[in-house]
Order: structure tokens, then C-alpha cells, then sequence
């Protein structure tokens, strides 16, 4: 069968949707599930790209809509899979001895981040790969903190499943309009973003008031 006439029809030209359009074109499924799993590892390409335009491409009938969502999935699950690899490298000591050199935070800190993940780590897996920006982050504290490999696989596929499944859907439904998923999971990625910040922020001013005090206190003590 010659790919050319399977080309889609109104296919974007160039950037991050002319390349994973060029390899749907060339590669069919695998194509989209290769786009996915660079997706995983480098989350600046954008899934709210990716994902509609390889459902757009199976309304086009250029692959078949299960082929879309069993590709992009099984491509989420090989990146998210070597990410959590580069966790279990990376190591607890080692985590622990960066943590140690950088400013504003303790030991005790990242021991109660441990504790937490250990008390919610399958939600945090399993809703994280539905979060724009963290659905690729959290892989790696799952592997640092040793999340059982069989129980690590089964949330992120599922997880997987229904986020790809919303976005490949969408683009399905919306046809060649569907770019304007990007628009609205764009806002939502955005949103997430700022909350992140904000939370930093505070996290840190919080720390720089309480070391304050805690320098300004055998002051006072010495000057009563």
C-alpha cells in the first residue's frame, strides 16, 4: 500500500506536528508510539500535540484507531519506564548527597518527601500521568524510591490509557480541527506551571523566614 495516499489530508508542514505527522506518515501506530515515548523522556514536545494529531490521523484512516491508542500507550509506558531506570541509577545516597549541597533545605525534608511517597506513591503515579509536566517527573522519584517494577507498570499504563485515550479521541472527533485541543490542554499545562512556581516561592520564603528567626533567636537570648 503506498503511504503517500495516506498521507493526511491537511496535515501541518513543519515543527513539533509536521514531525510527528511525518512519522505517522512513514511508521504508522509505532511512529506515534516512538513521538510518545520521546514525549515521556523530553517534556517539552508536547503530547497535547501529539496525541490529537495521531487521532486525527486515524479518522483520516491512516492508521486504525486501536493502533493509535495502543502505540501511544505502549510508548508512554517505555519512557516513563526508562525514566524510572535513571531513578533506580541515581539512587537514594546519591539523591540524598545532592540534596545535602543545595541551599534552603534540610535532610529531614526530603526523608518526609520519602515517607509521603511511600504513603501515596500508587496515586501519585497513577494520577500524575493525566497532569501535564509531571506526568513525566514523576517516574523518576518512583524508581529512586524503588516503587515495585510490576505495581510502577500497571498505574502508569492505566494512566497512561486515559489520558492518551482523551487526547487521540478528541483529535478523532474534532477532525481537522483537531489543534484546538492543544489550546485548551495548553491552558491547563500553564495553570499547573504557575501553581508549581507559586508553591516553590512560598516553600522557600517560608524556609529563609524560619532560618531568620532561628539566627535572630540566640541574639535576643544573649542580649536578656
Amino acid at each position: 500500500m503506498d503511504l503517500t495516499t495516506l498521507a493526511l489530508p491537511q496535515e501541518p508542514a513543519g515543527g513539533i506536528a509536521g514531525w510527528a505527522s511525518d512519522l505517522v506518515d512513514v511508521m504508522g501506530g509505532p511512529g506515534a508510539g516512538l513521538a510518545i515515548a520521546l514525549e515521556n523522556l523530553f517534556p517539552p514536545l508536547p503530547s497535547e500535540v501529539i496525541l490529537p494529531l495521531t487521532g486525527f490521523a486515524a479518522g483520516q484512516g491512516v492508521i486504525s484507531l486501536f493502533s493509535a491508542l495502543f502505540w501511544t500507550t505502549l510508548g508512554s509506558v517505555v519512557g516513563a519506564a526508562a525514566l524510572y531506570g535513571i531513578g533506580v541509577l541515581f539512587g537514594r545516597e546519591r539523591m540524598h548527597a545532592l540534596w545535602g549541597k543545595l541551599p534552603l533545605v534540610k535532610r529531614e525534608d526530603l526523608e518526609r518527601t520519602e515517607a509521603w511517597f511511600a504513603r501515596h506513591g500508587t496515586k501519585a503515579v497513577f494520577l500524575g500521568r493525566m497532569v501535564p509536566i509531571f506526568r513525566s517527573l514523576i517516574s523518576v522519584p518512583a524508581g529512586v524510591e524503588r516503587m515495585r517494577l510490576p505495581v510502577f507498570l500497571a498505574l502508569t499504563t492505566a494512566g497512561s490509557l486515559i489520558w492518551n485515550s482523551v487526547l487521540v479521541m478528541a483529535g478523532y472527533w474534532l477532525g481537522d480541527q483537531w489543534d484546538v485541543v492543544e489550546t485548551y490542554v495548553g491552558l491547563l499545562s500553564k495553570a499547573v506551571l504557575v501553581l508549581v512556581v507559586l508553591a516553590l516561592a512560598a516553600y522557600i520564603a517560608v524556609r529563609v523566614r524560619s532560618r531568620k528567626r532561628a539566627g535572630d533567636a540566640p541574639r535576643h537570648r544573649r542580649a536578656g
